[in-house]
């Protein structure tokens, strides 16, 4: 867990049109446009030393991107927090009122207490960046061209059909062009292309696993397994109170980079040996397939950091 002193802590409020900034004890807020030339703005709530300020965001579905690049541009420490966390903290500080100005406030205080134990954004270089949207852009294209096969099914009209036909077609176009320049543009980064090659001597990981864990996991390799788990959603929490032993459970981390590792969870329990091995041994011991399953993605992605850290191509040894 990577952690610092810091001086200042800025509380960033996101929405689409603008942002509301707190960035001191006082009852000033700074609100700016959220595009970045307005940015600059900020630098003046900046110390010198810039690794001495910490800025705490929310996620919100994309609208923080612009801003959270332009402050790792700079070298400024970021942290991008579950809203949902952020909001039980209000509640269970009695905040329960919620406006703008108010977030920024508690965004800032959330920081201020639990800023040293959270995992500080890293920034991507442009290729990261790409091959990121670019995998996501894939995902929405096969979720509208799914949409369409299921209108095929039921519509019977047959300038209905042919429009929907029409509609497949310009999808698979669209699909093909991604995945074609997801390849060129991963070519463009000799490291980031060794490290594409080490993943998929993993049998069960894919292209689509392979270029999520790049685009949306840059830290595979720089953090330990227990940070590499948590990012990825895949850590076991605990819920046990007294002599009550709850279940185990996931929770949090990023779904895009959980969702690619369940799908490749998937395919190795069934045609990677020893993936496999270890998905049986857990079923014979009366672990559900559920739980089994999911396991198994710790254990890939655990194995993955260890492979990008070594440099080291997949082995059954690692399991």
């Amino acid at each position: 867990m990577e952690q610092n002193n810091y001086e200042v802590y800025i509380g960033i409020d996101v929405s689409k049109a603008k942002l509301d900034i707190k960035y001191d004890d006082s009852g000033s807020l700074l609100t700016i446009d959220n595009k970045p030339g307005d940015f600059k703005k900020l630098n003046i709530h900046f110390p010198q030393d810039k690794k001495s300020v910490l800025v705490i965001l929310e996620a919100t579905g994309g609208y923080e991107t612009k801003v959270v690049k332009w402050l790792l541009s700079r070298n400024i420490p970021v942290i991008v927090v579950n809203a949902k966390r952020v909001r039980d903290y209000a509640k269970a500080t009695g905040q329960f009122a919620k406006n703008d100005k108010l977030d920024a406030g508690i965004i800032r205080e959330y920081g201020l207490m639990f800023g040293h134990k959270l995992h500080l954004q890293q920034k991507k270089n442009k290729i990261e960046e790409q091959i990121d949207d670019l995998t996501r852009r894939r995902k929405q294209m096969i979720s509208n061209r799914n949409k369409e096969k299921q209108h095929l099914a039921t519509i019977q009209n047959i300038e209905g059909q042919r429009s929907i036909k029409r509609a497949i077609k310009f999808y698979n176009g669209e699909i093909d062009n991604i995945e074609n320049k997801l390849a060129a543009t991963l070519k463009e980064d000799k490291q980031l292309q060794a490290k594409a090659e080490l993943l998929q001597t993993i049998k069960g990981v894919g292209e689509v696993t392979m270029y999520t864990m790049i685009g949306e996991l840059p830290e595979l390799g720089h953090v330990n397994n227990k940070e590499i788990s948590a990012l990825a959603g895949v850590a076991p929490f605990c819920r046990d109170s007294g002599t009550m032993k709850g279940k185990r459970t996931i929770w949090g981390g990023r779904a895009q980079v959980r969702t690619a590792l369940y799908m490749a969870a998937l395919s190795a329990s069934k045609y990677n040996p020893a993936i496999k091995t270890f998905y049986d041994r857990l079923i014979a011991k009366g672990k559900c397939k559920k739980l089994a399953l999911v396991a198994c993605m710790r254990k890939l992605v655990i194995t993955m950091n260890t492979m990008v850290k070594n440099n080291e191509p997949w082995h059954a040894e690692m399991v």
